[in-house]
């Protein structure tokens, strides 16, 4: 799923999402809803933030994907604290309604009730101009590595944050829907980045792992990003520049605290 915000954005994980890698097929849509977020009060004026969400309708080496949806407790940490600045709005492919995942007894409530509110119905990622946000918001979303991996819409939306240096904010398996930010000549537009995100060891331990369709470790590194990751589940993030990530769902409300400092400093 994505979030994105007029000054600034972010993406989680969710349904179909825009992230295929080379050896998935996709036989639905797959998304990531994108919670919007138009201008902010206070501070940061003119700002809203954009998330996307994935639904995986996939085949992961022709079997079903494991990987789908948005972590539920990295989308409320996400929504909480971007909220508190911002006005919310939700995005994702196809305008598709978000799918949660993760849940734990306190985490299904907050969803019950969110569900039920007016700004959690989706936006469609195709129709988002990224000229219109100033910053980007990723959270932790295993569908992304189904479908926001390899999303032209994503991908032009991150290029235009590349090109402007506007914040990015991305968190565990929402990285993955960096990946997807590559132009015709195969250059990555986060190369010489410093970044982190699941790492191999943190993804081996999931159930499915054989049939990842992406691992971000690998990606980052085989495209000339600085890749580095601390003990699993541990909370990690890196900062450079104007982006942020999170290794996992556990360093969500780090790496939100990161982003909205870095929008307040571009204010």
């Amino acid at each position: 799923m994505v979030w994105g915000v007029e000054r600034a954005g972010w993406y989680p994980e969710g349904p179909p999402s825009p992230v295929i890698s080379h050896n998935l097929q996709a036989l639905a849509s797959c998304y990531q809803p994108l919670p919007l977020f138009p201008g902010p009060q206070g501070p940061l004026e003119q700002s809203s933030w954009v998330g996307v969400r994935v639904e995986c309708g996939a085949l992961c080496h022709g079997r079903p994907c494991p990987f789908t949806g948005v972590s539920a407790p990295s989308f409320l940490h996400c929504f909480s604290l971007a909220s508190a600045a911002f006005n919310l709005q939700v995005a994702t492919p196809g305008g598709k309604a978000m799918d949660f995942v993760d849940m734990d007894e306190s985490s299904a409530r907050w969803v019950q009730d969110f569900r039920l509110r007016s700004y959690a119905s989706p936006a469609k990622l195709e129709s988002i101009d990224g000229a219109r946000y100033h910053a980007l918001l990723i959270p932790s979303c295993p569908g992304a590595l189904a479908d926001l991996a390899s999303s032209g819409s994503l991908a032009r939306i991150l290029q235009h944050f590349r090109s402007e240096s506007k914040p990015i904010c991305a968190v565990g398996h929402g990285v993955a829907a960096l990946c997807c930010a590559t132009s015709e000549d195969g250059a990555w537009a986060f190369q010489n980045y410093s970044m982190t995100g699941p790492s191999v060891y943190e993804l081996i331990r999931a159930p499915g792992f054989a049939r990842l369709p992406l691992i971000v470790e690998d990606f980052a590194k085989d495209a000339g990003a600085s890749f580095s990751a601390s003990e699993p589940g541990a909370v990690h993030v890196v900062l450079d520049r104007h982006l942020v990530t999170g290794q996992n769902a556990n360093s969500t409300v780090v790496a939100v605290q990161n982003l909205l400092f870095l929008c307040s400093s571009r204010k």
